[in-house]
């Protein structure tokens, strides 16, 4: 257990690969407060307590400032510090550059980017103290072009900038920023995703065929990479793909 003791936030936590590094994370000692914006955060909070684990679920925004206000305080009132923070958030809206509407483009931007931004500049006080680290989830399509994604691929690829400028500024303070650029990873939104296209098995098999390893990624194995960035104290500004082989 070797985040014994630690205190980490997971946004997003309710499902996927936030469900499944909420748990790992909680494995390793870890407490966790669970945030989504729905209500779904509550069932992975209950899991750690039930494994004998501590957590606390706050539902909230991450790109509404009174919402990331709130999921910093209670974490704070019921654990007193903040360790690790895993901006996990996001969503994904399909489109092109000539189709993307700019309500989506818009939302894409507010919470995939801004949400990071907020919750990360709300949490550093208390990172600052600990000297603890931000792990920032990006994309493969961060540094791989793919069809259909692109307010998606811009927020994204965001987020992998700002994760080295927040490494640099953050450096001499001992905080450390990494990022973690998944592959097309199974979980219940891309599940949703298969289903709205009118043949299903083509979308899948269209979708696997990205990765060169010939099968989709599984949420533990992009959860592992995020505690291993939870326990790499040598790494800042690290870029981890965990892609199937997509960036080869």
């Amino acid at each position: 257990m070797d985040l014994a003791g630690k205190v980490a936030i997971v946004t997003g936590g309710g499902k996927g690969i936030g469900e499944a590094a909420a748990l790992k994370l909680a494995a390793e000692g870890a407490k966790l407060c669970c945030n989504t914006v729905s209500a779904s955060g509550a069932k992975v909070a209950e899991a750690i307590r039930a494994a004998g684990g501590q957590a606390i679920f706050v539902q909230g925004d991450v790109s509404k400032p009174a919402d990331v206000r709130k999921i910093i305080d209670e974490t704070v009132a019921e654990f007193g510090a903040i360790d690790i923070l895993v901006n996990n958030a996001g969503i994904v809206l399909p489109g092109t550059v000539e189709n993307t509407v700019f309500a989506d483009w818009e939302e894409t931007l507010r919470v995939n980017t801004t949400g990071v931004f907020l919750m990360s500049q709300a949490a550093l006080p208390y990172i600052k103290k600990t000297k603890g680290t931000i792990i920032n989830n990006a994309s493969v399509v961060a540094v791989k072009g793919v069809k259909d994604r692109f307010a998606y691929t811009a927020s994204k690829g965001a987020v992998m900038a700002l994760t080295r400028s927040m490494a640099a500024d953050l450096l001499a303070a001992g905080v450390r920023v990494n990022c973690i650029c998944p592959g097309t990873t199974y979980t219940p939104s891309l599940e949703d995703r298969f289903r709205k296209f009118s043949d299903y098995d083509a979308a899948r098999a269209n979708f696997v065929a990205r990765q060169p390893m010939g099968r989709l990624g599984e949420a533990d194995e992009i959860a592992d990479g995020i505690v291993f960035l939870a326990k790499a104290t040598f790494s800042t500004g690290l870029i981890l793909s965990v892609d199937g082989g997509m960036t080869l």
